[in-house]
């Protein structure tokens, strides 16, 4: 069935309908709902990623430290992804170089996220001497979580749907509203009818993340004594490019492509693969989670030794003070 063979006789009474609402103002502020679920998100990711990293030996400030420096760099990894990949939005004809810094707008890459996010990470992770292999299995669900969270926000946009479809969970877009999904309807140019139901690729990603954040918490359980540090990580790659891969092929926005297949397709089966060697390598290289663990066990005790030790000298100064 084409696109403009759909009609309103075709439609499914069920669908998903769209948010008449993408941001609201408080004063002069305005608050856009895609930077609140990407907010939410990471408010999510921290907090099951510091319960998982105290069972490992280590604490809140430690996680908070790490977040401090990667989550800053995650979103401008990410938003530098977006700008490579989709360059003519800012600089082509019709492009304004100015929309670069308004990522409420959308337009946030996972792949540059992750890896600047992760590099970042590894930095303080380097410095402070945290065992990183324990920290990338502590977060690997957070991530899957804090990601299905991100997506709510394309909802509020009304963007990044997939292909028309009569599915009773298909997505029907409103012109009501400053949602910029609508004036983007069937990107590729064709005519869609009024009341066409789109494939919620959004609502796709987000179940598939969840699963995969509760299968990586129930494998991580089974086999931590099996598998080295650092495998739930790798788990958490190869789910999240499985799922991306099919996830991106039923998109219909703008994207450049190579041999007539999105990149982010490409990307998602090179870093899927990339993964499965990870983890082969982590078998065969990496340490147990035990003894990283012990490591980081006698790393926070020091850090606690050391604070204590900074705040004695000014105990005794104000009883003497008293005194």
């Amino acid at each position: 069935m084409t696109l403009n063979s759909l009609s309103l006789d075709y439609l499914p009474l069920a669908y998903i309908p769209s948010p008449t609402v993408s941001q609201f103002s408080i004063g002069s502020l305005t608050i856009h709902f895609y930077a609140l679920c990407i907010l939410a998100g990471i408010i999510a990711a921290v907090w099951i990623g510091t319960e998982r990293w105290k069972k490992l030996g280590g604490n809140f400030d430690q996680i908070l430290d790490i977040t401090l420096c990667a989550v800053p760099a995650g979103i401008i990894g990410a938003r530098i992804y977006h700008i490579i990949t989709t360059p003519e939005r800012f600089f082509g004809p019709t492009g304004n170089w100015v929309d670069m810094f308004r990522i409420w707008n959308g337009g946030l890459g996972i792949w540059g996220g992750i890896a600047f996010g992760a590099l970042a990470a590894w930095a303080w992770c380097r410095h402070k001497h945290y065992p990183m292999a324990l920290l990338a299995d502590s977060i690997a669900p957070g991530l899957l979580v804090a990601q299905a969270i991100g997506r709510l926000g394309n909802w509020f946009n009304q963007e990044l749907y997939g292909a028309p479809t009569t599915l009773p969970w298909g997505l029907k877009l409103n012109n009501v509203g400053s949602a910029i999904g609508q004036s983007e309807r069937c990107y590729d140019g064709a005519s869609c009818p009024t009341g066409t139901l789109f494939h919620p690729t959004f609502l796709y990603e987000l179940i598939w993340n969840l699963i995969g954040a509760a299968l990586i918490i129930w494998l991580g359980r089974k086999t931590v004594r099996a598998l080295n540090a650092g495998s739930q990580f790798t788990m958490y790659v190869m789910w999240y490019t499985a799922g991306r891969t099919w996830i991106e092929a039923l998109r219909i926005d703008f994207a450049h492509e190579f041999l007539g297949v999105r990149i982010n397709v490409w990307v998602s089966i090179a870093v899927f693969v990339a993964g499965a060697v990870a983890f082969i390598l982590v078998q065969r290289f990496g340490s147990a989670t035990a003894s990283l663990t012990e490591r980081l066990r006698t790393v926070s005790e020091a850090e606690s030794m050391e604070s204590a030790g900074t705040k004695r000298p000014a105990d005794e100064e104000t009883r003497s003070a008293r005194r």
